[in-house]
């Protein structure tokens, strides 16, 4: 379905199946509340975690989040998806994450710490094999953690002409070019050892990008040079206004369309964290419940939240104060195992 269709947004959510999720489900998205009205699910892959539109909206890609490691990709029609050809091996353990970026697919793999590029054709159904692994190297100071890389996003930046790879293991994010259906380094960023960087958010104006960091809850604030493909840390604030109870874990990371605020997810002490955007630093404004336990993924949609709990089984949504950016829960769809909520 592509945007603008007369029906209105819809919402994809990923789910883990191996511990009971539905697959991939399809919900519409009411445009005054930010609600979500399930209406169909798909499975026959497993562990759809994390998902992708194509530009326009018409495709989905999915990853398989499996020691085995493949993509899939759906057509939209309507209130429903349906199997656009046979999923693609990708050469790699675990893939978390996805993107589409100049033809291609690329998925970051968590288990063999590497990405990989799957080209699509023109139809935009996948092609029978990877153009490209890129493997990771190095490892961190957390004994169980950092044992080797292990990739756990990738996205172009808002120019077009790099694309990052945020690993959990290696404490940094790696800058490539895709050429000739590969990946080839750049440069690579290292953060501070044992953060655990997890995802990346681009400011809308493409100066800033704000990594968050799972090992030690706290977003790395860096600069970002698209001219010629550098990032430079700057500072660090945490998520949380003080030491957590428990174990923390930050998950999601997101800027406002108006890159006025940033919002984070974490996991343990269950909230949301609202920051305000202060030139090249980040101020914490405050946190609140995230409607469930467990937020692994959170997204930005038409000015509300979405929030995928995992492990109380649902999706919350939160209506943005567009004046101080403090989300406010309005209300959620039970998905079981809910792992990631993208709006087209």
């Amino acid at each position: 379905m592509a945007h603008g269709d007369r029906r209105g947004r819809r919402a994809f959510i990923g789910s883990f199946t191996a511990a009971g999720g539905p697959g991939i489900v399809t919900a519409a998205v009411a445009e005054d509340s930010g609600a979500l009205t399930l209406l169909s699910s798909l499975d026959g892959l497993l562990d759809p975690s994390y998902l992708a539109l194509a530009p326009g909206g018409g495709t989905l890609y999915a990853v398989s989040e499996t020691a085995e490691g493949a993509v899939a990709a759906y057509r939209v029609n309507g209130d429903k998806l349906e199997p656009a050809g046979p999923r693609v091996p990708i050469d790699g353990n675990g893939p978390t994450h996805l993107g589409v970026h100049a033809g291609h697919v690329l998925t970051a793999n968590y288990g063999s710490g590497s990405v990989t590029a799957v080209p699509l054709r023109p139809d935009g159904t996948l092609a029978p094999a990877p153009s490209g692994v890129f493997r990771h190297t190095g490892s961190g100071p957390h004994t169980l953690r950092q044992q080797g890389p292990h990739a756990h996003q990738v996205q172009p930046d808002p120019s077009g002409r790099w694309i990052v790879s945020v690993d959990l293991g290696t404490d940094s994010v790696r800058v490539c070019t895709l050429t000739d259906g590969g990946l080839v380094l750049h440069r690579e960023t290292a953060l501070r050892p044992g953060s655990g960087p997890r995802h990346l958010a681009f400011h809308p104006d493409n100066s800033r990008a704000y990594v968050v960091n799972e090992l030690t809850p706290t977003v790395t604030v860096c600069r970002w040079d698209a001219a010629d493909g550098t990032l430079k840390p700057l500072s660090e604030t945490p998520v949380l206004p003080g030491t957590p109870a428990g174990h923390a874990y930050a998950s999601g990371i997101v800027a406002s369309p108006d890159g006025r605020f940033v919002w984070t997810a974490t996991r343990g002490e269950d909230v949301l964290s609202t920051f305000a955007v202060e030139g090249e630093t980040l101020r914490l404004l405050g946190t609140v419940p995230c409607g469930g336990h467990w937020p692994r993924a959170l997204t930005e949609g038409g000015g509300f939240l979405y929030v995928a709990n995992e492990r109380s089984g649902d999706v919350a949504w939160f209506a943005v104060d567009p004046t101080t950016g403090l989300p406010r829960f309005e209300g959620a769809v039970e998905v079981a195992a809910a792992s990631c909520v993208v709006i087209g």
